[in-house]
């Protein structure tokens, strides 16, 4: 059983605390207002990587390739075709007649610009691994670029299809990153028409999307991004009527919402996977724990990962033992060595690593502090007393790319990117965020990445999934469920790549 379970607030109560007066609908003024906890550091899309950045970016930008969620094809978006020279050289013909949100026109300019802008290190993109097997976009004419690979790289046109928007050459630099983000411009189905920098973003249909386009023309006019941190805050405005959506409700409070007659409630599994960082080289403390393997595998035999999917989590999540989600290519689940719940062993391991009474460390979260809150708890029942601290995402990151953080409690959904380089290459690959730079993982990483035999890809993916499970450079231990709460007036459908599709959205 796990030792912690966050206490909620029943919902009779929230009513009580607010008051039973139900606001207008926001279908009356074709309005949703959606809601989540975090702020992404910068609206740019390839200046944030998180998920509430993700959505922002779908909504207001369009890609070269759209990936069809439901038959997994690649669809043409913003590219009308594509045809491999080589195995490093794509070329792809640019759709004619697209405007941005300003007026200006989409051409291979901006194709070329968006990329090798984020290539230079001038433009500090964040997401940079999502574009590092670029060397260069040309332009070949008006409407036709060529992709330069630094290798080959089978999963270019997932990437494409994924987190990388099309931004206007001419806009951008006469704005800069800085008035980008308080009025950025792209080509998607809603226009951002203000943003209030940790508030809100407003959003309003496109009416000039082009019709051609494989997602359609959105139905709803007018969109609403709402910063509400607190969990019951979110539910409270969602039955009175000031919040149309909001994800990552409780699992308890998802069950008492769907006796709600106006609310509907869905829950899904999707790629997002949680997990614990075990900093493998030690930070500036002299003798970390971490650098014995026993240690780190002692804390992987302390994680009940039933417990906390089961219990906690809930919704359909499951255990993981992999550095990835099981539906990406190459994420062998049978590659992965087991630990299951077993915290004698795991105090038999510290013990031989030196620690017969445990050891105190701290631990380092972002988001879902009650998750945390509940790994704490089984390592503690171990004797590892952990200590959390309690952050946003950008000054985590910058933490443990400086190496001070000995242990932390992530999430990651791999920019809903099917493929197992999308988590494998970000922290195991030898780049900002890998914490272990191991030479050989680096090495079998870089063969899977880049092979164009499928088969030779997954061999490589199968090592590197054994070394990191055997070597515990993790802890592994969930897939992230999304329970989703809506008005009943909406319609909305969910998918697993942890993406909601607002352009789809109607109302009843």
């Amino acid at each position: 059983m796990l030792r912690f379970k966050r206490p909620l607030l029943p919902l009779a109560g929230l009513l009580c605390v607010l008051g039973t007066t139900q606001a207008l609908a926001n279908k009356a003024d074709d309005t949703l207002v959606y809601a989540s906890n975090s702020w992404p550091e910068n609206v740019s899309p390839y200046h944030n990587n998180l998920r509430e950045g993700v959505i922002l970016g779908h909504l207001a930008w369009d890609t070269l390739v759209y990936r069809d969620p439901k038959t997994g094809k690649y669809l043409p978006m913003l590219a009308t075709g594509w045809q491999w020279k080589d195995s490093t050289h794509l070329v792809m013909d640019i759709r004619q007649g697209v405007k941005f949100h300003n007026g200006d026109e989409l051409s291979a300019s901006d194709v070329a610009f968006t990329f090798n802008y984020g290539l230079d290190p001038v433009s500090k993109v964040v997401t940079l691994q999502n574009i590092s097997w670029i060397k260069h976009v040309n332009k070949l004419g008006p409407y036709k670029v060529e992709f330069e690979l630094k290798k080959p790289f089978p999963a270019a046109l997932e990437y494409l299809a994924g987190p990388l928007p099309i931004y206007p050459e001419a806009y951008f630099k006469k704005v800069g990153l800085a008035g980008f983000n308080k009025a950025p411009v792209g080509t998607g189905p809603y226009k951002i028409t203000k943003v209030v920098s940790g508030q809100e973003v407003l959003l309003v249909k496109n009416p000039d999307y082009f019709k051609d386009s494989p997602i359609g023309q959105a139905k709803i006019g007018k969109l609403k991004f709402v910063l509400i941190p607190d969990p019951e805050t979110r539910i409270a405005q969602l039955m009175t009527g000031q919040v149309d959506w909001i994800w990552r409700v409780p699992s308890d409070q998802a069950e008492q919402l769907k006796m709600m007659p106006n609310i509907s409630v869905l829950s899904s599994e999707t790629m997002r996977v949680g997990f614990l960082t075990l900093n493998s080289r030690g930070t500036e403390q002299e003798n970390s724990p971490f650098k014995d393997l026993r240690v780190r595998e002692a804390v992987n035999y302390a994680i009940n990962r039933d417990g906390l999917a089961h219990e906690l989590v809930r919704g359909g999540s499951r255990p993981l033992y992999t550095p990835c989600f099981p539906s990406q290519f190459g994420c062998d689940t049978s590659a992965a060595k087991v630990y299951p719940y077993d915290p004698a062993k795991a105090k038999k391991l510290l013990a031989e690593a030196g620690y017969p009474d445990g050891f105190s460390t701290d631990i380092y979260a972002y988001r879902d502090r009650d998750y945390a809150e509940a790994i704490i708890g089984n390592l503690m029942n171990v004797g590892i007393k952990a200590k959390l601290h309690f952050m946003n995402y950008a000054a985590l990151r910058s933490l443990q790319r400086a190496g001070k953080v000995p242990m932390a409690f992530q999430t990651w959904g791999s920019f809903s990117i099917n493929d197992a380089s999308a988590i494998t290459g970000v922290y195991f690959k030898g780049g900002a965020d890998d914490e272990d730079k191991d030479p050989e993982l680096i090495s079998w990483l870089e063969k899977a990445d880049t092979s164009v035999d499928p088969a030779t890809r997954l061999k490589y993916y199968r090592k590197a999934i054994q070394r990191t499970s055997e070597q515990a450079y993790w802890a592994p231990m969930f897939s992230y469920t999304s329970n989703y709460a809506f008005t009943s007036d909406l319609n909305f459908s969910a998918y697993p790549d942890e993406l909601p599709r607002f352009w789809e959205s109607s109302w009843k």
